[in-house]
C-alpha cells in the first residue's frame, strides 16, 4: 500500500470531522427517545410494549454511534499526531479507498479480516 498523500490526509480529516458533527447531532437528538419507558403510564400493552421495543432500539442505536464516534475520534487524535492512516495492528498503510469508505478505520483489511475471524 501507499502512503497517504497531504490532500488524502485533508480530504479524511474533513471527513471524520464532518461525521464526529453529525454522530454529536444524533446523539443530542435520540437522548430522549432512549430514556426508559415509564411503566406506570396509563396506556395498553401493546402500546407499552412497543414503547419499550422502541426505546431498546434507540438505545441499540445510541450505543452504535457512541462507538464509532470514539473510534472517529481515536482516529482525529492519530492524525494530530502524524500516525492516522496506519494499522494499529501491522503499523502497515490502510489505504485510501478503505479510509474513504470508514475513515475511522484502525485496521487495514488483511487484519480487519484477521479480528473478525477470530471472534
Amino acid at each position: 500500500m501507499m502512503e497517504l498523500t497531504s490532500a488524502q490526509l485533508d480530504e479524511l480529516r474533513q471527513q471524520l470531522l464532518s461525521l464526529q458533527q453529525d454522530l454529536q447531532r444524533l446523539l443530542d437528538e435520540s437522548a430522549d427517545s432512549s430514556k426508559a419507558v415509564d411503566l406506570e403510564q396509563p396506556i395498553g400493552r401493546l402500546s407499552r410494549m412497543d414503547a419499550l421495543q422502541q426505546q431498546a432500539m434507540a438505545k441499540a442505536n445510541r450505543e452504535g454511534h457512541q462507538r464509532r464516534l470514539k473510534l472517529i475520534e481515536a482516529a482525529l487524535l492519530a492524525h494530530r499526531q502524524g500516525r492516522y492512516g496506519d494499522c494499529r495492528r501491522c503499523e502497515e498503510p490502510i489505504g485510501f479507498p478503505r479510509l474513504q469508505a470508514r475513515p475511522e478505520s484502525p485496521f487495514c483489511l488483511a487484519c480487519q479480516g484477521q479480528i473478525e475471524g477470530a471472534g
